[in-house]
């Protein structure tokens, strides 16, 4: 018979946050595929795991392939993690599930932290609809087209401390400076922090001092979309009342009124209009 690949979550930062079906799995496999196996030995050394660990990332995972496979078909029990958090959320090990969803050989999920969830257990937010991107590209042009494609929803991506201020900065010229964004940093360790408001007085706290560890950022675009959708609705209903021959004071009543929202407003759009 096959063995089995466990997929294990490992803690993004406090070692308390390590489950014990992650520690008996751990301790019960063959071998241990992971990212850098300094930073896995240390992992293993607090909870006095004593399995062979074999380096298992981004530049090697399709030279390892064959032989990971052949092992588990062979028998043998191989967990994978990944240097903190969960396997295959933007770490390695897509290669590997791939293939062995193909072979049909069996993939056991050992549930644990992940940035992305613990992120979103603390983040405001209007919905519970959302992308998670992984890392945003780069350069600003990619980030432009970034979020033209996914500026309809809430947006979760990863980002680095040192890119951090310029991206906040992309953000708020491609959007407004009114765009609300949260911010994440260093999730369960000593110095976490969670930031949620305009993106204007978060550029201004980050700017204050150089921030460290990792980041995660939701883009609350869905906020702004309704915003801009309200608008439009709006206009379109100035419009038509325009047209049948209500005055702006009448209009202004009449939709402040229905939309509960400020009268004054209405006004100043009905003269623009």
């Amino acid at each position: 018979m096959s063995g089995i690949l466990y997929s294990v979550a490992t803690p993004i930062g406090n070692l308390d946050d390590m489950t014990p079906r992650a520690i008996k799995t751990l301790s019960s496999v063959d071998y241990i595929l992971c990212e850098d196996t300094r930073v896995s030995s240390k992992l293993l050394s607090r909870f006095d795991i004593h399995t062979k660990l074999i380096a298992y990332h981004k530049f090697n995972e399709k030279e390892q392939l064959q032989r990971v496979i052949t092992d588990i078909e062979s028998g043998k029990n191989i967990a994978l993690i990944s240097d903190a958090g969960t396997p295959c959320v933007s770490d390695p090990g897509r290669v590997l599930i791939n293939e062995l969803h193909t072979l049909n050989i069996k993939i056991v999920p050992i549930s644990g932290a992940c940035a992305v969830s613990t992120f979103l257990s603390v983040a405001p937010k209007n919905n519970e609809a959302y992308t998670f991107t992984g890392f945003i590209p780069r350069t600003q042009n990619e980030q432009e087209k970034f979020f033209e494609k996914y500026g309809n929803t809430d947006i979760i991506f990863y980002e680095s401390p040192n890119r951090l201020i310029k991206t906040l900065e992309n953000i708020r010229n491609y959007y407004s400076e009114n765009i609300k964004v949260t911010v994440g940093r260093e999730l369960t360790k000593l110095y976490e922090e969670i930031k949620s408001g305009k993106i204007i007085d978060i550029i201004e706290y980050f700017s204050k001092s150089q921030p460290k560890g990792e980041i995660v950022i939701m883009v609350h675009c869905s906020e702004l979309y309704e915003e801009n959708s309200n608008s439009m609705e709006i206009s379109t209903y100035i419009k038509k009342l325009k047209t049948k021959g209500y005055s702006t004071k009448d209009i202004s009543i009449i939709l402040s009124t229905l939309f509960d929202i400020n009268k004054n407003t209405v006004y100043e759009t009905c003269r623009t209009i």
